[in-house]
């Protein structure tokens, strides 16, 4: 059975591009560029660089497909991707799924970036991540549920925006769009993550690993 980590998250930001795809073709997980992650992983140092790739392939192809102002939830085993695209700068976290209120942590994180950054990131055309170490430290606050009961009880209530339920990652992709297809074609994926990423798929266990 292949390793994966059982309790993790990530707080990643993706910029989705303005405009059409061009030559880029069917594959929307081009349009969305990295800025920030970071990373939790409870699996061995071994597979943890084909991990956080595979975590930087899901969370791209579901951030493009997050059209703003919307919230997605996507389950996959027993993690929850969540996603919140802020007019284009798109927060993601992916938790346990019993993990309180993943959307008021994304607030507070998009939130932190534009002070921090403002609106830099709108002229970008490739990934560009940033040295951010408050986003480590977030990282670590937050795998404490308490913690985020106290965003909980300082700030209002999320507005009523209704959540984009899926059941799985491929239920958000696009009529006729595979999953595996798009993984072969992802510049985000080295050879070996693509083997590892078709081993684990073989097994039902990706995207458990993101």
């Amino acid at each position: 059975m292949l390793p994966k980590p059982l309790n993790f998250e990530i707080l990643g930001l993706l910029k989705e591009r303005d405009g059409d795809l061009g030559d880029r073709g069917a594959d929307q997980s081009d349009s969305a560029f990295l800025l920030a992650g970071s990373y939790e992983l409870n699996v061995s140092i071994f597979y943890q660089s084909n991990v956080k790739e595979l975590i930087v392939f899901t969370a791209r192809t579901i951030a493009s497909r997050t059209k703003p102002g919307e919230r997605r939830s996507v389950e996959q085993d027993q993690y929850t991707v969540h996603s919140f695209n802020r007019n284009g700068l798109c927060g993601l976290v992916f938790a346990d799924k019993h993990y309180p209120s993943s959307f008021l942590v994304l607030r507070e994180v998009l939130d932190k970036y534009e002070q921090t950054f403002g609106n830099s990131w709108r002229q970008l055309k490739a990934d560009k991540q940033h040295a951010w170490p408050w986003l480590d430290e977030a990282l670590k606050k937050f795998q404490d549920p308490v913690n985020v009961d106290k965003i909980q009880k300082i700030t209002k209530d999320l507005d009523d925006t209704k959540v984009i339920l899926h059941k799985t990652i491929d239920s958000i992709l696009d009529r006729g769009e595979k999953l595996d297809s798009l993984a072969q074609k992802s510049s985000d994926l080295s050879f070996k993550s693509r083997e590892f990423y078709k081993v684990a798929r073989k097994t039902n266990q990706c995207c458990s690993l993101a």
